[in-house]
């Protein structure tokens, strides 16, 4: 392995989930600016994340659904004009 490209400031963090309030505590190197105190009552750094296991669809199995609808209008009305053409005896 190469020598000194790893970094020697790995320490203790709080990761958290800004979407469940979730957090678990590890080690890295990512730059912080926060602080948080852990359930140990200890502070550490803070991690804010957009997502992560605790709010995952693949992980939780819940979807979030978001104005499904309008999209899918959205899209017809913006592609439909592409699409193959539609006959009355097709329809039928």
């Amino acid at each position: 392995m190469k020598k000194d490209i790893h970094p020697d400031n790995y320490r203790m963090i709080i990761f958290r989930d800004i979407s469940t309030n979730d957090e678990f505590l590890t080690r890295s190197c990512a730059p912080t600016t926060e602080n948080a105190t852990f359930a140990d009552g200890k502070e550490y750094p803070l991690v804010k994340l957009e997502i992560s296991s605790a709010s995952h669809p693949f992980y939780t199995g819940k979807m979030k659904f978001v104005d499904t609808a309008g999209r899918i209008d959205k899209f017809t009305k913006k592609f439909g004009k592409f699409g193959p053409a539609q006959t009355e005896e097709a329809e039928e």
